[in-house]
């Protein structure tokens, strides 16, 4: 055994937690991963609005965006990494100290991002060099997510744990909403500044940011169920070799139920910009503040679902969600084709209604669905090859089907060929009871 039962302390009963110490865990859960996807968000924005121009200069428009789009796969395609490294610490040793490391490899991936030199002045070196610090930030939110998810969905009561888990997701669009008002802050102030150095600032924040997250997390406990696990010795000795051998189905499940999450919002918090800016020629600022008030609609439903599925199922309100965003790209981008700002800004807003109404039970759904013992591992691994497929890809496929289809059919009917993925998926996993 590598942890000392007298370090965790006593396990308690899930139905005995004090409020307190959940309340604690889920602030650090969600802060984190808050600070995670600002840092991640960040380059998201910058991929469709920045990177284009200042690493890709030389090239058409298309492959320009196309190439700045690589290196930002190059963060999904590490998650898998960062899903068997910290999946395996996090089921062997605990899932505080899992959390405070993703911290530092995401916030410092992110901090020397703005420090890195562009085409201008050392050619393509400045490419290479945000594909390695990409490569540290995919690693780092590969471990991230099963972290702060079962640490708030392990200090909740039974009762609760759909509302508890869907705390940490309201960090993807809240970090998001960040990373927007980072760089519509720096785009006011610095004005034909903000393409020179400008976009470099929300960056270096992020250092401030990991200081914040870095202490908030190091004064949290140990979670009951991963005490209970140690006390009982049923800590897992190779946790993920044993999670892919015991767990392949929801694993698998969990791969696929994700495609619709994961597409819809690459199109409708990322591939906006790219629609927007560069084939509308929309006001960058407008687009930035549209997406803010959608992102901030959506950190009202992620916990709003997540209890619902407390009382309602995970899988019913989940698959609600799964069917309204199969349906929304076709009012999207019908939105898009009036030209007229304030639909489109409608139906921007509109589009993360049903990401949120899948994204808050889709934590303890997933979560629920392995063993205590492997959840770590089996989690973190079915997440993150779902970023791979689902994330890492989809703005190549709407960039190519844009291209056939400037209207953006197409990219409605890809929105809603992932729905129906997702929608099967969800059907064929079965949920554990166990605590």
């Amino acid at each position: 055994m590598s942890v000392e039962l007298g370090h965790l302390g006593t396990a308690v009963a899930p139905d005995v937690i004090d409020s307190r110490d959940s309340r604690r865990a889920v602030l650090a859960s969600t802060i984190g991963t808050v600070i995670e996807w600002y840092d991640f968000g960040l380059y998201a924005i910058a991929a469709g609005l920045v990177f284009p121009q200042l690493f890709f200069p030389k090239s058409d428009p298309v492959v320009a965006i196309l190439s700045s789009f690589i290196v930002f796969a190059v963060g999904y395609i590490a998650r898998p990494l960062g899903a068997l490294i910290f999946g395996h610490y996090g089921d062997r040793v605990g899932r505080k100290g899992a959390l405070v490391a993703t911290v530092l490899l995401m916030g410092g991936g992110t901090f020397l991002v703005a420090l890195v030199p562009t085409y201008q002045q050392i050619g393509v070196w400045g490419a290479v060099i945000l594909c390695v610090l990409r490569l540290l930030q995919g690693v780092g939110i590969g471990g991230e997510w099963s972290g702060s998810v079962l640490v708030a969905m392990e200090w909740a009561k039974t009762h609760k744990r759909g509302l508890f888990a869907s705390w940490p997701q309201i960090g993807v669009p809240m970090g998001t909403v960040l990373a927007n008002l980072a760089v519509v802050g720096a785009s006011l102030t610095t004005g034909e500044g903000f393409l020179a150095w400008g976009w470099r600032v929300p960056f270096a924040i992020s250092f401030l940011l990991v200081i914040v997250g870095l202490w908030i997390r190091l004064g949290l406990e140990e979670t009951p169920i991963f005490q209970r696990l140690v006390e009982e010795q049923r800590v897992a000795r190779r946790p993920v070799p044993e999670a892919v051998r015991v767990c392949w189905q929801p694993i698998l499940a969990t791969v696929f139920l994700r495609m619709s999450e994961l597409a819809s919002f690459i199109v409708f918090a990322f591939m906006v910009f790219t629609i927007g800016v560069h084939m509308l020629h929309l006001d960058r600022n407008f687009i930035l503040l549209v997406v803010m008030i959608g992102l901030s609609v959506e950190c009202c439903i992620v916990p709003f679902s997540g209890g619902l599925s407390d009382r309602l199922g995970r899988k019913p309100v989940f698959m609600t969600g799964v069917v309204l965003s199969g349906m929304v790209g076709f009012l999207y981008f019908a939105g898009f084709s009036t030209g007229s700002p304030a639909i489109i800004a409608l139906v921007i807003v509109l589009s993360f209604v049903p990401h949120g109404i899948q994204y808050g039970p889709e934590a303890a759904l997933i979560a629920e669905s392995f063993p205590a013992s492997l959840r770590y591992s089996g989690s973190s691994i079915g997440y993150q090859l779902a970023s791979v497929i689902g994330g890492g890809i989809a703005p190549f496929i709407t960039t190519g089907l844009l291209v056939r289809d400037p209207r953006g059919y197409l990219v409605a009917a890809y929105l809603a060929a992932c729905a129906i993925i997702s929608l099967i998926a969800a059907a064929l996993l079965k949920q554990r009871q166990e605590a």
